[in-house]
């Protein structure tokens, strides 16, 4: 299937290992041109270098925190020196940190509302204005299987990343007339460092902590960063032109609820 997006400027942000990478290679796969961020230089680097061997496609590495609205403001102009006006942003974080709510203290959750929500208003708003002047965009953001069904020892990311998916809806609708269209994608258990950190928290070895999952799966497996790559790259595409104010769950049928 010719996804119609070669030669588009893509940013993706948290790019340098796990679904941000595998996210950035499977649209750099398709001909779009990919910027990709994240905070350490040597991982983006060393990602860049590795995507661009791997599909033979253009991309640059760019190093910022989007916790820091200065930086997000530095990526966003230094993306456009480099490649141009953005077509396509994947909003991508680490999330923030586990912990009960008992042990979260007003620090915590104010950094989880930077770096969960902010950071996602600050490159939206950066990008849209062109994005509506070419009457063509894609916005997508990676959230969690949380906003629909909470999980245990999440409630930073069970509280605030429902609220990136409210932003998403409402964007939707607001800026269906020129074409962007806004989407989230909502993954499930995925093998991934961030997934496997867990392991320590709970106490277990890591195959004991993956094992316990797998067992919750429909599927029977814990799911590739490449399975919400292939996701991503077809709602940013031409192909996805009547899709938004979506939330895709990527989770093997873990989520059992109806909407």
């Amino acid at each position: 299937m010719d996804l119609g997006i070669e030669g588009r400027v893509a940013l993706l942000t948290g790019a340098s290992r796990g679904i941000g990478q595998a996210c950035a290679a499977a649209l750099a796969a398709e001909g779009v041109r990919v910027a990709i961020c994240a905070r350490g230089q040597a991982a983006i680097e060393a990602a860049a270098r590795d995507i661009a061997a791997r599909t033979g496609g253009e991309v640059a590495p760019f190093v910022a925190d989007m916790s820091r609205a200065g930086d997000v403001d530095r990526l966003l102009s230094e993306v456009a020196a480099a490649m141009g006006d953005v077509d396509i942003l994947l909003a991508n974080n680490s999330g923030p940190p586990r912990g009960g709510f008992d042990a979260l203290d007003d620090a915590q959750w104010q950094d989880g509302f930077e770096v969960t929500m902010m950071s996602t208003v600050r490159l939206v708003r950066g990008v849209l204005p062109g994005m509506r002047e070419r009457r063509w965009g894609r916005v997508l953001t990676i959230v969690s299987s949380s906003v629909r069904q909470p999980v245990d020892r999440l409630e930073l990311s069970n509280a605030l990343r429902p609220g990136i998916v409210g932003l998403f809806k409402s964007l939707a609708v607001t800026m269906g007339k020129d074409n962007v269209l806004f989407n989230c994608v909502a993954p499930g258990r995925i093998m991934t460092e961030r997934f496997l950190s867990g392991a320590k928290n709970a106490g277990m070895t890591e195959e004991a902590y993956a094992e316990k999952h797998r067992a919750t799966v429909p599927l029977g497996r814990i799911g590739r960063p490449d399975e919400i790559a292939d996701v991503v790259a077809f709602l940013a595409s031409e192909r996805a032109s009547y899709i938004t104010g979506a939330t895709v769950i990527v989770d093997g049928g873990m989520i059992r609820s109806l909407h």
